[in-house]
Order: structure tokens, then C-alpha cells, then sequence
């Protein structure tokens, strides 16, 4: 192996029950072995966790999307890092893909949490000294932690599948107002403009009514941009709205396939031509899609892993730029 592979003597990744065949692909991708752990539940739920390898001084990188069970996941994360943390490795790096609770990132209602903070002080207590992630659900999360994030984006990824399609005529879409700033990354990268769909949700339930569109896309092919699926209302919705404006296609990038409920269903009835996810969050084989595209943020992470293992910056991987 070459010099570069002598630095990865001290590095160690382990991965927890939420996305092994990720941490098998990383791991892969940096030619070494995935670390071996014990991770389970006992008959009363408690989870138990037990590294069979040596961790002390070494540099530790955890994979573990928050995942369904989404607080089981959770909690095998914080046990797996109190473990690494009592058996004195030299660092500990949560790698969370898939950041869940980011939803509830403001106090926007009376007498609510704000639950994508606590599971930051958790993680902190727990012993993480870093965490690595893709594409959080709103930038203010970072601001929650006081140990270093590095938030990785698969908007390349995403944005050269769609260009080497040479869709004619493209617009991006945003399916609100708040997805606007990504899906203008978006638009920017493939030279497109952009509109964006004005969306009303009701209530708590997960229900949307997309109402209007605020710019063009008559004869035109459209990619509508969101950092994640969740229902899919939101989706579908958008879709509809696009179509019933003269849209000729209709594509979706997304990050994160959560694709609960119904998601599948109502996609599979939608005029979705493609939809292209990433593989931040396994997709069990009932919601595979026959139009669905699934690319691996793998390589990202494994070069993120490399670099913050070798003190590069990892900012460099998008903009060419020390930070």
C-alpha cells in the first residue's frame, strides 16, 4: 500500500446496526478492514455494546445513520461512543449520514422541544469529540454543537448524475421557500433557472397542499431538488403542480430516502419520471422503485474520514480552498 495508507495504522471505523454495507463501502474505499463490535439488545431492550478490538489512542470514526428504529439507532450510537470513550481511544468522531430529529431545529410552536439540540448535547456528553454528517435538514444545527461538525454536501454528487442526463430545456425546482437556497446550488451547478413551489403543510400531520408556482416551466424539464423524502407529500405534491403547469418531465434529486408511510405508493402514482437518492439511509427492498437511482456517498465519506484522520481540511473536497 502506498504512504498515505501508512497514516490509517492508528485509524479504526466501526459501524453500528443502522447501515454496515455503508461502513463496508468507506472502508472499501480507503483499503482497510470494517473494526469488529458486538452491538445488540438484551431481552429488556437494553442495548450492550462490547469492541473486540483495540481502541486505546486510536482514532475512532462510528458509522451510524439515525435510522428506523430511530431511537434504538440512537441510543446503540451514544452507547457505542461512551464504549470507545471508557476503553481510551484517542478520538472519537460520530459519522451520522443521516442526522434525524433535524426537523425540530426551532421552537416554532408554544411548548415544543427543540429535539435536534438535545441529541447534540447528548452526543457531546456521550464522548463524541466530532461529528461528520451529510446534508442536515437546516445549516443551524452545526450551531448546536460546541465540538467541531463537518457537514458534507452530496449536492455534486447529484448535480453531475442529472447534467450528464443533458435534460433539454431544465429548470430547477424547490419544493418551498426554505429548500430555495439549496435547490439554487442546484440550478447554479447545472446552469438553470430556478422556480420554486409555494407549499402550505396542515398542521402536524405531514399533510401539504401545494398551492402556486412562482416562476416557469412551461415545455420545460424540471428537477425538483429537497434535501429529503419523507412521506413524500411534499414531493408528489410539487410534481403535480409542475405538471399541471406544462412541465414535459419531471426528475427529483433528494439526499436522504426516509420514505415512510405511503412514500412509495404515492411516488409510484406520481408523474416522477426518475427519482435519485443516495445511500445515507438503507433502503430495505420493498421501497426500491423501478425508477429509482441510489449513488454512494461512500468515496465522500471515506475522503472526509481520510482528511480529518491526516488533519486536511475537508472543505477543500468542495471548494479547492484551505480552511
Amino acid at each position: 500500500m502506498s504512504r498515505g495508507s501508512q497514516s490509517f495504522q492508528e485509524l479504526a471505523i466501526f459501524s453500528g446496526n443502522s447501515h454496515r454495507v455503508l461502513a463496508e463501502s468507506i472502508c472499501h474505499h480507503l483499503e482497510m478492514p470494517l473494526g469488529e463490535v458486538d452491538v445488540f439488545q438484551f431481552s429488556n431492550e437494553e442495548v450492550f455494546v462490547q469492541f473486540l478490538d483495540n481502541l486505546r489512542e486510536r482514532d475512532v470514526f462510528i458509522v451510524q445513520p439515525i435510522v428506523s428504529p430511530v431511537n434504538t439507532r440512537l441510543m446503540e450510537l451514544f452507547v457505542m461512543i461512551d464504549a470507545a470513550k471508557r476503553a481510551s481511544a484517542g478520538r472519537i468522531t460520530a459519522v451520522v449520514p443521516y442526522y434525524a430529529y433535524g426537523r425540530s431545529d426551532k421552537k416554532d410552536q408554544p411548548r415544543i422541544p427543540i429535539t435536534a439540540r438535545m441529541i447534540a448535547n447528548f452526543l457531546e456528553v456521550a464522548g463524541a469529540d466530532r461529528v461528520l454528517t451529510v446534508d442536515m435538514h437546516a445549516g443551524q444545527i452545526q450551531g448546536f454543537f460546541n465540538i467541531p461538525v463537518d457537514e458534507l454536501t452530496a449536492l455534486s454528487l447529484l448535480s453531475n448524475y442529472i447534467a450528464e442526463k443533458k435534460l433539454p430545456d431544465l429548470t430547477v425546482v424547490a419544493t418551498d421557500a426554505g429548500g430555495a437556497k439549496g435547490a439554487r446550488r442546484m440550478a447554479d451547478r447545472l446552469n438553470a433557472p430556478l422556480a420554486i413551489v409555494e407549499k402550505r403543510r396542515l398542521g402536524n400531520d405531514e399533510k401539504v397542499q401545494a398551492t402556486t408556482l412562482i416562476g416557469d416551466v412551461d415545455g420545460r424539464s424540471v428537477l425538483i431538488v429537497d434535501d429529503e423524502v419523507l412521506t413524500g407529500g411534499t414531493l408528489v405534491a410539487a410534481a403535480n403542480v409542475v405538471v399541471e403547469q406544462g412541465a414535459t418531465s419531471v426528475y427529483v434529486a433528494a439526499t436522504h430516502p426516509i420514505l415512510s408511510g405511503d412514500a412509495v405508493t404515492q411516488i409510484e402514482k406520481s408523474p416522477i419520471n426518475e427519482i435519485v437518492f443516495t445511500d445515507t439511509i438503507p433502503i430495505p427492498p420493498e421501497k426500491h422503485l423501478p425508477n429509482m437511482t441510489v449513488l454512494s456517498v461512500a468515496p465522500l465519506l471515506g475522503e472526509a474520514i481520510r482528511r480529518i484522520h491526516t488533519g486536511q481540511s475537508v472543505g477543500a473536497l468542495f471548494n479547492g480552498a484551505s480552511h
